[in-house]
């Protein structure tokens, strides 16, 4: 097929890779591996999409859960992934979180769930006061552990819309972080991946909010499971996770480092909580099984080629990746069709979109070529490519 290239130009195209088969591993992981999931919509009952609560395919969404489940891959629930503040709202969002700890708990896994708690149920114009902050947060968490789910504190822009100081932050999050039933993540989420989160932990200086953060653990440790940390720098990720106290978990959201983060330095290594993990779950998978076996060439053989395809998908505008993991779900057959939440499925090109594809194929991520090919051809026709 012919695709198109950065260059404006059309080139020739073959599939070339030997897909990976989804499997679960053969022996325990050594590393905690969240995947962050995307919602699947239901376009036959969607009306207004900018402008209403999403229509949910819960069939299609929960099956896409279960195949991370089988690879032996735990589940980070309704986080920015799923369009949290981008299409999908709180009350899908806690929809989702209910039926998806329904079917973890039916699972013969037991997997691993954590889910995303915020603000975002209360118009920013109503969060002016750490008092109205913390009431929001523990309506959410509350939520949350009802169904069964272990809290992750999402980013909230409300502290950032009010220009908050590090004792608002201090005063919330030591109350919601004491008041779980369980230890929480944390979620450090920049900039790149949300601009209302600039200056987030009262700074817009990363040593200042690091030191911050890393008080905020200490007050508490035996409480904070882990802090998932999503700033693209692999330096600061490692002297951050050097200084945690013992048992304190780094979880990497650095889409862009993520191979040699999790694999580490001989004395600390990152644990995960990853979009790209759900676009590329089978390499993800069968890499971490290759770690756990000390099998480090078989971890970077099979993990190497998908840093290219995350590259592409977490590009700049960074915030538009839920696209390129909603395109890999409909390539693969995960789901009937390539429409997302607030139509959220145009926030990228066909050239990125061709990128996707070609980067797929050489990581061994298309795992029905045939009809990826097919449905790569009815995009570039809906693009005029190919059409005469």
């Amino acid at each position: 097929m012919l695709l198109p290239t950065e260059a404006g130009t059309l080139e020739a195209y073959r599939l070339t890779g030997e897909p990976l088969v989804p499997r679960a591993p053969r022996v325990p992981l050594t590393r905690t591996a969240f995947a962050a999931a995307h919602v699947i919509s239901d376009p036959l009952r969607e009306r207004n999409p900018w402008d209403t609560r999403p229509a949910v395919d819960w069939d299609a969404t929960l099956a896409f859960r279960q195949g991370l489940w089988d690879q032996g891959l735990g589940l980070a629930e309704a986080m920015d992934t799923a369009q949290r503040g981008m299409g999908v709202d709180w009350p899908t969002a806690l929809e989702l979180i209910q039926r998806t700890m329904r079917a973890a708990k039916a699972h013969p896994l037991r997997p691993r769930v954590a889910c995303g708690a915020g603000t975002d149920h209360v118009p920013l114009a109503e969060l002016r006061t750490a008092e109205a902050i913390l009431a929001a947060y523990q309506t959410q968490a509350e939520a949350i552990e009802a169904a069964g789910g272990q809290l992750i504190l999402m980013a909230s822009r409300a502290f950032t819309a009010m220009k908050a100081g590090v004792g608002v932050y201090r005063r919330v999050y030591r109350q919601l972080i004491e008041g779980a039933q369980e230890p929480v993540i944390l979620h450090w989420l920049g900039d790149m991946f949300d601009p209302a989160l600039a200056g987030y932990w009262g700074s817009p200086d990363v040593d200042e909010a690091t030191e911050f953060v890393l008080g905020l653990i200490a007050d508490n440790p035996a409480k904070v499971d882990g802090i998932k940390i999503s700033l693209l720098d692999q330096a600061h990720e490692e002297a951050f996770r050097a200084r945690l106290p013992k048992g304190v978990r780094l979880y990497t959201g650095d889409d862009f480092n993520y191979a040699p983060l999790i694999e580490g330095d001989g004395v600390h290594h990152s644990h995960a909580l990853l979009g790209i993990f759900a676009a590329i779950a089978p390499a993800a998978s069968q890499a971490l099984e290759a770690l756990a076996l000390g099998d480090r060439e078989t971890y970077h053989r099979l993990l190497a080629p998908t840093v290219p395809l995350s590259r592409e998908i977490f590009r700049a505008p960074t915030r538009f990746y839920k696209a390129g993991i909603a395109f890999l779900s409909w390539l693969n057959g995960h789901q009937r069709h390539f429409i997302m939440p607030a139509g959220f499925q145009s926030s990228r090109d066909i050239v990125h979109y061709s990128a996707v594809f070609r980067l797929a194929d050489a990581a061994r991520l298309l795992e029905r070529p045939d009809l990826a090919e097919e449905r790569m051809g009815l995009m570039l026709k809906l693009h005029g490519i190919g059409v005469e």
